[in-house]
């Protein structure tokens, strides 16, 4: 027992760090929930209720770069639709079905964000200022409902999206996937919790460690250059998505 703890604990950490980071960290808490035995969609639910605190925190850390984005209240009701759609979405899926899905998701997220910048010129005709159309919408509200579907990996795919959208200064889109993550997880946990999908006898130690997390990650992303940002998230995004599919 004192081991689980100690374990959920680490994770949570863990997962904090990184989600602040660059976001995915919560791939490294849910094998931990997997472990003690619970079925995919209990331990992705669990997952995400005992990581909960992670996004908030570091978007509050970050608040003054929020102000720079002229669409952020669009973006927010968006993104809350979408939570919603996702999350009653997960208990119509069996727990095989969810396994088989998740490299697929992590997969589609990492090539996003690579190549993110690419597609926005592509898409947005290379435009210097930042866009926000129906397209764009339509984008951030199916992450949204990914999200609000699989709590883990939403953070990379937030920051793919944003950069589609053209927004490129990673301290900006940093901090909008901060806030945007943690509405989703919000919403999500309060739906997952009323169907009965969250195991709360694992849910504590894991969250007090994704506060402390969460905290630690807010101060080391200030310091970290941006093209380390990128390369972090993306050389993390191929990894989980080889280790996820062995594990499918």
């Amino acid at each position: 027992m004192l081991m689980d703890h100690l374990l959920l604990a680490g994770a949570g950490l863990l997962a904090g760090v990184i989600n602040a980071l660059a976001g995915g960290g919560t791939f490294f808490s849910f094998p931990v929930f997997l472990s003690l035995g619970l079925p995919p969609i209990v331990a992705n639910a669990s997952n995400a209720a005992a990581v909960l605190p992670a996004h908030p925190l570091a978007a509050w850390s970050a608040r003054q770069h929020l102000s720079n984005y002229p669409h952020l209240w669009r973006l927010i009701l968006i993104s809350l639709i979408g939570a919603v759609l996702g999350a009653l979405a997960l208990n119509q899926v069996g727990n095989q079905q969810f396994k088989i899905a998740i490299p697929y998701l992590l997969g589609i997220a990492t090539i996003l964000f690579a190549y993110g910048q690419r597609l926005q010129a592509w898409l947005m005709g290379q435009r210097e200022h930042q866009v926000l159309g129906v397209l764009g919408l339509i984008i951030m509200g199916s992450i949204a409902a990914y999200g609000g579907f699989f709590s883990a990996g939403m953070g990379v795919m937030l920051m793919a999206g944003l950069l589609l959208i053209g927004v490129h200064d990673l301290a900006v889109n940093n901090a909008i996937k901060n806030l945007l993550g943690g509405l989703v997880n919000f919403v999500a946990v309060l739906i997952w919790a009323w169907q009965g999908l969250i195991d709360w006898s694992v849910v504590p130690m894991a969250f007090v460690g994704a506060v402390v997390g969460g905290l630690l990650g807010a101060r080391i992303g200030r310091y970290l250059p941006a093209v380390w940002l990128r390369r972090v998230v993306i050389v993390m995004g191929g990894s989980l998505t080889l280790i996820y599919a062995i594990w499918a």
